[in-house]
């Protein structure tokens, strides 16, 4: 059967056609948007707690990055070209794939790029909802990696369809409806969120700074003006940090040789 996809001679033996209208996917898709964000606590009324004031703009970001995340991962499962089974995700991107045609082709970058995306950011997601909602102070640099790794993810997915041609929408309303406007908010939010930590992180350093300087200049020096690089249970958990990555980068490396 004719696919609807762009180029036309793009290859998808045994293709099935989408099963759901359009307002049935985009609107469930909404719908699924907006209750991520009333559980998340992001209450228009409610602005007098941390997790409301502060955190509701991030937590709902980032609970999406990683509802969005771990969708790819079970779509990059399925034969979504040739799903017969009408499996929601997989109609989300047989839709999606009119704006951007490298989904239902299963490019290699994509599949590399969304790969990456949910096995690195989706747990870190989840985990930077928990300290946000718990008001911990790791949880601003959490946010701000993971909305550089967002952004980055997002400048690849961009550039390489740049370097292919950029052809791969139906016609301009899929172009500019899927694949402009729907990727732009991938920058919007992670941007607002990182600029937003950068602020905080570097407000809180210069804080800790001049505190340090009054207590050096009052003779009452503290424990807690220690540097990190002095906090001998910190280091252990750098070193720990680091071989970690090095154990997952060798790993990555054997397993791209047996392949």
């Amino acid at each position: 059967m004719e696919h609807p996809y762009v180029p036309r001679d793009l290859q998808l033996p045994g293709y099935v056609p989408v099963s759901l209208s359009q307002s049935t996917i985009v609107g469930v898709y909404g719908l699924s948007l907006s209750s991520s964000s009333r559980l998340s606590g992001c209450s228009p009324g409610d602005r007098a707690t941390y997790r409301n004031s502060i955190g509701c703009s991030c937590a709902g970001g980032l609970s999406r990055d990683l509802r969005t995340s771990f969708s790819k991962v079970i779509l990059h499962s399925l034969p979504n070209s040739k799903d017969k089974t009408g499996f929601y995700l997989a109609e989300v991107w047989k839709e999606y794939s009119k704006g951007d045609s490298r989904y239902a082709g299963r490019d290699s970058a994509i599949v590399a790029v969304e790969g990456m995306t949910a096995v690195l950011e989706g747990p870190p997601c989840l985990l930077a909802v928990y300290a946000i909602a718990k008001g911990k102070g790791y949880s601003y640099i959490l946010q701000f990696a993971i909305s550089l790794g967002q952004l980055y993810g997002t400048f690849v997915y961009f550039i390489t369809a740049i370097l292919e041609g950029d052809n791969f929408s139906a016609s301009p309303f899929y172009y500019y409806a899927y694949y402009v406007l729907a990727n732009s908010f991938w920058i919007l939010i992670p941007s607002l969120i990182a600029i937003r930590c950068w602020k905080k992180i570097c407000l809180a350093v210069q804080s800790q700074s001049q505190k340090k300087a009054h207590r050096e200049s009052t003779g009452t020096v503290s424990s807690s003006d220690i540097g990190i690089g002095e906090d001998p249970v910190g280091a252990a958990e750098e070193i720990a940090f680091c071989r970690a990555c090095a154990r997952f980068g060798l790993g990555l490396y054997l397993y791209h040789e047996q392949q």
